[in-house]
């Protein structure tokens, strides 16, 4: 049942996205040939308008096929025909759509658990917050100068950042204080810590709902950010990403962990696994990397600056090359995520 609502999930995640490059292609009156969920062989297809919407056998991807690659033809909904902006639309709204169900579901899981204010619920004794003069009920505004709306990201900066200074910005009776604390070495717990911890999760109100919910999003996004950081100055390895075989374990691992507590927590749990696939997809989806949306809109940059198409031949080379790469990494992340399942 787990592998099944891994899919499902998924499933639902690209498909969100594929409807964003489908309806604005719709919207800008480009041809759209081909509407499917999965890869490979096709399972099921129907033709409708001269679109050709197909369910294909595996369920890791799927395609809005507009003919980004083709020479211009007199046709008028040819992608290529369109104006740079209708056309870099299109290519990014995949990735807003992403967005927006990731906005869509936390809004509904804020009103199903509240949400987690940066006000401290406890201060633990002999350790450098309350040797600083830190208080239960103390609201944090900010960490090293950074606002922040919720008190993971006190938890998360830690995690990222274990030993290291930490400069942390309260408010306590409406006036501001700042200190600076060097976590402590918790011999238990083989961990640093600052000693404060948050309180019980807070119950929503309509507004709070929409106004949690895009810091949930928010929140994601910049971890996803921060991990890609990570990676680049070598803090994060190949062994440590995943792809849709660690994602579908995931969920597995989260449904059989959590069905004992009824179907609201298991709901609730891949709600949150969602809202996390779905803005990780749509940051990964634009970054400036040849074969992914965001090098497509690249070339759509330059297209609009220059005025002048860069030659579909050379476009297609690079993508093809992205792609070629794109699959090598693929192949050493899936590897990577069966052997965890044995080892």
């Amino acid at each position: 049942m787990g592998i099944i609502l891994a899919i499902i999930v998924f499933g639902l995640i690209i498909f969100v996205h594929e409807l964003g490059h489908f309806l604005l292609a719709k919207a800008n009156g480009i041809d759209v040939t081909e509407f499917a969920l999965g890869m490979g062989p096709i399972l099921l297809k129907k033709e409708y308008k001269g679109t050709v919407y197909a369910l294909k056998l595996l369920p890791i991807g799927g395609s809005c096929m507009m003919g980004e690659d083709e020479e211009v033809t007199d046709s008028p909904g040819n992608f290529n025909n369109k104006g740079v902006l209708a056309r870099i639309s299109v290519i990014v709204a995949g990735a807003v759509f992403n967005f927006i169900f990731a906005f869509i579901l936390a809004v509904v899981l804020k009103g199903f658990v509240g949400y987690d204010d940066t006000v401290i619920g406890e201060v633990t004794p002999g350790y450098p917050a309350a040797e600083a003069g830190v208080e239960a009920g103390d609201v944090i505004t900010k960490i090293n100068g950074k606002n922040v709306h919720l008190f993971r990201e006190l938890s998360t900066h830690n995690q990222l950042h274990q030993g290291e200074d930490v400069t942390l910005t309260y408010v306590r009776d409406g006036k501001e204080e700042s200190v600076k604390l060097t976590p402590k070495y918790d011999d238990e717990l083989k961990y640093y810590r600052l000693g404060v911890t948050g309180g019980a999760y807070q119950k929503a109100s309509v507004s709070q709902m929409f106004q949690y919910g895009f810091y949930e999003v928010e929140y994601v996004i910049k971890v996803t950010f921060k991990s890609l950081g990570m990676m680049v100055t070598g803090q994060v390895g190949i062994n440590d990403l995943s792809g849709p075989v660690g994602i579908v374990n995931l969920v597995d691992d989260t449904y059989q962990q959590t069905k004992s507590d009824g179907a609201l927590t298991v709901i609730i749990n891949l709600m949150n696994l969602a809202i996390l696939i779905s803005a990780n997809l749509g940051v990964m989806n634009l970054l400036p990397l040849p074969a992914l949306d965001g090098g497509r809109l690249v070339f759509l940059i330059i297209e609009g600056v220059r005025r002048k198409r860069i030659p579909p031949e050379k476009e297609g080379m690079v993508h093809m090359v992205g792609i070629i790469l794109l699959l090598l990494l693929m192949l050493v992340v899936t590897f990577n995520d069966v052997r965890k399942l044995f080892f």
